[in-house]
């Protein structure tokens, strides 16, 4: 049996990787894919976690962030696809709708 320990070191890993893609990479795209990463490594502890204890609640919480997460790229997508067909850039530098 693998030890707790190992999943949440992993799970640090990728969100270490996550973080690091959202606030270096330009390209909205790659940023949603980190928060992806993120929002997985979250989802990784919560269950190792919940697996430990023998408790459920962990497993819930992580089956919430994944609905989350799966609203989050319908509604993230979809903004994206509007700017794109205004700008035709996916560059977070040069968006700038919101400027007067």
């Amino acid at each position: 049996m693998v030890p707790t320990t190992y999943y949440l070191i992993l799970a640090a890993v990728i969100f270490t990787i996550g973080a690091a893609g959202v606030l270096l990479r330009r390209n909205v795209l790659i940023i949603f894919m980190c928060v992806e990463m993120m929002l997985n490594s979250v989802n990784l502890t919560l269950v190792a976690l919940a697996n430990q204890w023998g408790n459920l609640a962990g497993q819930i919480f992580a089956f919430i962030v994944m609905a989350v997460a799966a609203v989050e790229v319908a509604v993230g997508l979809a903004i994206v696809m509007a700017i794109v067909r205004h700008k035709d850039t996916t560059n977070v530098d040069e968006i700038n709708l919101l400027k007067w």
